[in-house]
């Protein structure tokens, strides 16, 4: 009976496990990040002379987006509210707060009434500050 021998030990790198669990992540990044967009899309209106409102990027900025059918959403929380409660809603939040702006985001094709009407009610809440958000057109660069 023969001796069998041990085979070769291999000293190369398998980086195969490696790839594979990088491809994962990256498939769950991929699926994930569009989820993670801040509030309700709407299709912003381009303006010539945009100002970029980096306060509106934080997490507790109140904004209030409305919706192309004309549906108001609140946010923080990003709850579907009626124009009518927004005075309470957004009362309640500016409360205990140094920065009292209140960001609109409207749809390009919402109807300027229901625009209209969610800024009075804003104003009514006494909202003195208000930011209505713009996209910059392609060709030019938002104000700093």
């Amino acid at each position: 009976m023969q001796k069998q021998k041990a085979p070769a030990i291999v000293s190369d790198i398998n980086v195969t496990p490696m790839v594979d669990v990088m491809l994962v992540l990256l498939i769950i990044f991929m699926v994930i990040t569009p989820l993670l967009s801040k509030g309700q899309t709407v299709e912003l209106t381009k303006a010539n002379n945009a100002i970029a409102m980096k306060a509106a990027d934080a997490e507790d900025a109140i904004m209030v987006a409305i919706t192309r059918n004309g549906q108001t959403f609140l946010m923080p929380g990003n709850s579907r509210v009626t124009p009518d409660e927004l005075p309470t809603k957004v009362a309640d939040l500016l409360t205990g707060r140094l920065d009292k702006t209140v960001y609109v985001k409207a749809d390009a094709r919402a109807k300027y009434g229901a625009v209209e009407e969610v800024i009075d009610f804003l104003r009514g809440a006494g909202v003195d500050e208000l930011g209505l958000l713009t996209e910059a057109l392609q060709n030019q660069r938002p104000a700093e």
